[in-house]
């Protein structure tokens, strides 16, 4: 039988953190780089509208009413789910079953098309409620194994070691397009051309070979993300402990626990009003956070002057490259700035950085530009994200009900993204992306304005 690791050991730590190397690759090849560009490539032009669920839209509107609707339904199922975790006590097979659902529809993205729009999108769906319904589970037990004192540091680890494993497998996915020809992908067309063609001719099947020879490493770059996320996690699966088993069983009494859990959470938050104020300031500033990050690589592809195709791809993922890489830096770089100046401070700073990112991405239209924007991006993308979890697990009450509240946690994230998402797409189809994109602003300065609110110590 397998010894439990003991609460604050390294192993049990390193364990928990790895979960970030195994399921970050989603977030940066089908969320943030490779998908945008694979979803770009199946429209004849930028203009060319989307038909799916009897409506015509633009095609990054459906993207968004899509990741919109998902991040709804994670927002409903968590509480439920959390709470028959809670009740049985075995939170892990939920984080399991979330992971290998992500893994399935990453791997099935493969078929993605416009013939069957609603399959592709059904798959994407799968992805990205997999992908947020795991990490319900998984920031759940930051407090389980984890002591106050060591808990930003390896929530920074995590997210930087996600970064690392993400840029590992984003590397060679990019080779994989860029020189699909060297992985053994078909470039067959080109017998399509007689001997005695034009240079011209043979110039253009040699360019229309390459495209769909890289269009095919992008299909299958999409499987090795669900390979990836599904083998690596098992080291984080074996080590992690189940829960505190109670031996009861489901009834459709305690489907709804986490309903009342949630309300229970509420009204706690009336009497920790430290927790209540920062819990409202994320709110507001992580819907803003999250839809930049899940829509940028859509506004690169459509908004940047690039010169030819092969500078779009090769500038996209290159910085998304540049964005997780720094990230490294700016997870850990935040951490040390809240040890000096504590959290919520640090938080202000980057929330004022991400402010001025709003103003600076409506102007921008170079390469050079948006290659400066994404360093800036990278710096302050690591830092919120870990700072916002860990500064949230350091206000918690004594309690060993983790689960409930971070299940409040998420489902407070989850219906912020669903109101960035909505207003992003109700933006982007009446007017454009830029605007869109500058509108964030106003969450940035009222999350500012929130957070100077939040008191220092406990009242």
């Amino acid at each position: 039988m397998k010894k439990q690791l003991q609460k604050g050991s390294k192993k049990l730590l390193n364990a928990w953190a790895f979960y970030d190397w195994a399921n970050s690759v989603y977030a940066l090849t089908i969320a943030s780089s490779i998908f945008p560009l694979f979803y770009a490539n199946l429209f004849d032009t930028k203009e060319q509208l989307v038909a799916a669920f009897g409506f015509e839209m633009k095609q990054t509107v459906l993207i968004s009413i899509v990741t919109a609707f998902t991040f709804l339904i994670v927002a409903i199922l968590s509480p439920i789910l959390s709470g028959i975790a809670d009740y049985v006590g075995n939170k892990k097979s939920f984080m399991k079953f979330f992971c290998y659902l992500g893994s399935i529809g990453c791997i099935g993205l493969y078929f993605f098309s416009i013939e069957f729009i609603h399959i592709g999108i059904l798959f994407y769906f799968m992805g990205l409620l997999g992908y947020w319904g795991s990490l319900v589970f998984y920031n759940s037990y930051l407090p389980d194994i984890a002591y106050p004192e060591q808990q930003d540091n390896i929530s920074a680890k995590g997210f930087s070691w996600g970064y690392i494993g993400s840029v590992l497998l984003l590397v060679l996915n990019l080779a994989m397009v860029m020189f699909p020809s060297f992985f053994g992908f078909d470039i067959s067309i080109l017998e399509e051309i007689s001997l005695d063609g034009t240079e011209a001719e043979i110039a253009v099947a040699t360019e229309q070979a390459k495209n769909l020879a890289s269009f095919k490493a992008m299909k299958i770059s999409f499987i090795t993300v669900g390979l990836w996320w599904a083998l690596f996690s098992q080291y984080t699966f074996y080590h992690l402990p189940k829960g505190t088993s109670k031996g009861k069983k489901v009834t459709k009494a305690i489907v709804f626990n986490g309903f009342r859990e949630l309300r229970s959470v509420w009204n706690d938050l009336k009497s920790n009003l430290r927790l209540k104020r920062y819990l409202t300031a994320f709110f507001v500033f992580s819907m803003a956070v999250q839809t930049i990050m899940l829509m940028a690589v859509y506004f690169g592809e459509k908004e940047i002057l690039w010169t030819s195709d092969d500078q779009k791809t090769t500038g996209l993922i290159g910085s998304i490259l540049i964005i997780q890489l720094v990230a490294v830096l700016g997870a850990f770089l935040t951490s040390k700035m809240s040890e000096k100046y504590g959290n919520i401070k640090a938080l202000i700073i980057i929330n004022f950085i991400w402010m001025g990112l709003c103003f600076y991405a409506y102007f921008m239209k170079t390469p050079v530009q948006f290659y400066i924007a994404a360093t800036l991006v990278g710096f302050v993308m690591g830092g919120v994200q870990s700072l916002g979890r860990s500064t949230y697990s350091k206000f918690l009450p004594e309690t060993e009900d983790t689960t409930s509240y971070f299940s409040f946690y998420d489902v407070a994230e989850k219906i912020g993204i669903v109101i960035g998402m909505s207003i992003f797409a109700i933006v982007d189809q009446s007017r454009s992306m830029r605007d869109a994109i500058l509108f964030l602003f106003v969450f940035f300065l009222i999350g500012i304005i929130l957070l100077f609110r939040v008191p220092e110590n406990q009242s």
